[in-house]
């Protein structure tokens, strides 16, 4: 019979604080070991030592050396994982000046927060448009457990995830031109920062690590298109302008007929009317300036 293997999913680190000593007090125990060491020496060297002294001198200056490797100062915002023979023993986060087992290994690592500025990435957005995208990210690590022993490089996991987090949010979200009432690139603003956001939360808590901001700083057609996009950028903006004249005009032209003919200023049919309305529009929404034609004769001709 042959036994098979089953992977099993990797539980996640977690981090615990770690028993230290004060420093100051060591560091006088360790001076007043100095002391000791230094008279037994001096007591050996004039011949008024056991014959073991030199022994005992050389155990205590070995102590001595020991005891000296254990001390570590913290400043604010920063951590040291300590870690016996392999073993996770803790971490100490409050700064100051310590003492730990000599034989720990001690790993610094920064709470800071930190700023990513991503590259700028090219990209093709939910229509297929190629796009290119950038995003800067303000993290900071919260469990040193995982940051340390979860992942091999924390900063290269952030500097990768976030990459991957962008390109899957480009492709998400149509650039600036989506359906109606669609959440897009350009327009978005705090739900697609929010979505990113969300995003990379989710992928970096592995390396336990917090994203407190995370926003588009780059964000721009790829150069092949961004020619005809600007062509239709502008159309549409004509168009659009075109269409508050046009409304303008309409009711600038229905306040004109119905002043008339409240007032009885003069008397209209329907022919004159529509001519008046002709030229009206004409004069409204032409583009150059009109030059009217005075008509010094009666109104028939």
């Amino acid at each position: 019979m042959t036994a098979t293997t089953q992977n099993l999913p990797t539980q996640p680190s977690q981090e615990r604080p770690a028993g230290t000593f004060p420093g100051a007090p060591v560091l006088i125990a360790v001076f007043a070991l100095l002391g000791a060491i230094v008279f037994q020496f001096i007591s050996q060297v004039r011949g008024e030592g056991s014959p073991l002294g030199w022994t005992a001198v050389g155990v205590e200056f070995t102590v001595f050396f020991l005891a000296c490797c254990g001390f570590f100062t913290l400043q604010p915002n920063e951590a040291r994982v300590l870690v016996l023979f392999g073993s996770y023993k803790g971490t100490v986060r409050t700064s100051g000046f310590h003492w730990t087992n000599p034989f720990n290994s001690k790993f610094a690592l920064s709470l800071r927060s930190r700023n990513l500025n991503g590259e700028r990435l090219k990209v093709n957005d939910k229509q297929g448009n190629p796009i290119e995208i950038a995003a800067v990210v303000v993290w900071r690590v919260q469990d040193t457990a995982q940051a340390l022993f979860d992942v091999e490089n924390c900063e290269q996991y952030v500097a990768i995830q976030s990459e991957s987090a962008v390109r899957h949010l480009a492709s998400a979200y149509a650039y600036d031109h989506g359906e109606e009432h669609e959440i897009t690139l350009r327009g978005g603003g705090e739900e697609v920062s929010s979505a990113l956001r969300r995003e990379l939360a989710e992928r970096l808590a592995r390396a336990g690590v917090v994203v407190e901001e995370a926003r588009i700083s780059h964000l721009a057609y790829a150069p092949e298109i961004a020619g005809a996009m600007l062509r239709r950028q502008q159309a549409e903006a004509v168009i659009a302008a075109r269409q508050k004249i046009v409304q303008g005009a309409v009711s600038m032209v229905e306040m004109a007929l119905h002043e008339l003919s409240v007032k009885k200023v003069v008397h209209l049919d329907e022919e004159r009317k529509a001519a008046m309305v002709s030229n009206l529009l004409v004069v409204l929404c032409g583009e150059s300036e009109v030059h009217p034609v005075v008509n010094a004769g009666t109104l028939h001709h």
